[in-house]
């Protein structure tokens, strides 16, 4: 019996791998040169994306429930990912200078909340089976940056490991997420319910919006 679901997600993440130099922003905070007002954006717009993210994967999860139970579990896991990630983002913005009163008052950017939007929009619109193929290689590059992050705020900016933790949380790598994405792809494939190319259209899309995530935060002085 083979067991093709491993090859497809390491084919369709190194096919939707992004140009290392294509993230203006990440070599900045990692020699320190990026500014602390920079960071706090990066804090703020993150305290929207969590928590869209979050109900976004619980309603991909109720969509998979009936007929896709392995789906339905991995989202479920990045759902209660994306939770454990906000409670742990608040020390991070502090740390930035953000207070409550920031927090309440801030304005988001477009460019930054284009990607929320689309995993909303493939929460309500795309395969469940498909969505999960197209995330974890999105979460490939998402997990290299947090760990640039991570390394970089500790020893260019002093923040403390609490401060850090919400980039830790993201850069730590995990056998379980690629086990459940490993089982949901392989369900999908099994019973003729993955569309690969349109998984990898939909891969494609989210690595456009991280592009533009990063390039947007990159523009604040």
């Amino acid at each position: 019996m083979t067991h093709p679901a491993p090859d497809l997600l390491k084919r369709t993440t190194a096919a939707l791998a992004p140009d290392p130099h294509a993230n203006p922003l990440i070599p900045r905070i990692a020699d320190g040169t990026a500014t602390r007002s920079t960071l706090a954006s990066l804090a703020l717009e993150q305290a929207w994306v969590i928590p869209a993210d979050r109900r976004a994967f619980e309603f991909l999860a109720a969509r998979g429930e009936a007929t896709d139970p392995e789906v339905a579990a991995f989202f479920t896991a990045l759902a209660e990912g994306e939770a454990l990630a906000g409670e742990r983002l608040t020390a991070f913005a502090r740390a930035c200078g953000v207070d409550e009163a920031g927090e309440a008052s801030y304005e988001p950017l477009a460019g930054c909340q284009a990607y929320p939007a689309y995993v909303a929009w493939l929460a309500l619109n795309a395969s469940p089976a498909d969505v999960v193929l197209a995330l974890t290689a999105n979460f490939s590059a998402w997990s290299g940056y947090c760990a640039t992050i991570a390394t970089a705020l500790r020893e260019r900016y002093g923040f403390t490991d609490e401060a850090c933790a919400f980039f830790d949380f993201f850069a730590q790598p995990s056998p379980e997420p690629d086990r459940l994405a490993t089982a949901a792809v392989q369900a999908a494939l099994d019973a003729g319910r993955l569309d690969e190319e349109r998984a990898h259209t939909y891969g494609r899309l989210l690595q456009d919006y991280e592009a533009m995530f990063w390039n947007t935060l990159s523009r604040v002085p």
